[in-house]
């Protein structure tokens, strides 16, 4: 039964991802309930602020903590003590960083400053979709790993313009999926 510890991994992290997915969707802007409040504009664009410096910070501390420290530690390299293991985890990071980064630019949409600024990131996160995969496999190049760095610093930066600043969270292993 040793070979089902790949296969019960492999599917907690596509139920995470379902999970993560659905927590998405179900932090959608309704319309319909903030009209309904004196106030519902107001604390629309308050909460699009929060759940967008929450998400955009998950991503950008499980890009830094899985993805960018491993690297430069040299963890990537072929023969490197714990490659295997930092691989999976740099691609449970990679997709699960998109994924948030995409709930992020969703949740920007509630404020009209945020999603101003975040709109034109939109291409820039969606080049990172296939780097997870390439991450867990061990393809990634010095460029990959940059290509995420560039799209945090750049999200970080658009959500400081628009008044929500981004800090690091790094989220725990089991919200990855591992």
């Amino acid at each position: 039964m040793s070979g089902s510890g790949p296969i019960r991994r492999a599917l907690i992290a596509l139920l995470m991802c379902c999970a993560l997915l659905g927590g998405a969707v179900a932090c959608g802007n309704d319309s319909s309930s903030s009209a309904a409040t004196p106030t519902g504009s107001a604390q629309a664009q308050k909460f699009a602020k929060t759940r967008f410096v929450a998400n955009a910070g998950l991503a950008a501390g499980a890009t830094y903590q899985w993805i960018v420290k491993p690297y430069r530690a040299g963890k990537f390299k072929k023969g490197a003590d714990g490659r295997t293991f930092a691989l999976v985890k740099a691609g449970l990071a990679g997709t699960f960083a998109y994924n948030r980064l995409k709930a992020a630019v969703n949740n920007a949409k509630g404020d009209p400053l945020l999603s101003k600024a975040v709109a034109p990131l939109t291409a820039g996160i969606e080049s990172l979709k296939s780097l997870g995969t390439k991450l867990r496999k061990g393809d990634a190049s010095a460029a990959d790993v940059g290509a995420f760095e560039d799209v945090i610093t750049n999200v970080k930066d658009a959500g400081k313009s628009a008044g929500a600043v981004v800090t690091d969270k790094v989220p725990s292993t089991s919200q990855l999926g591992g």
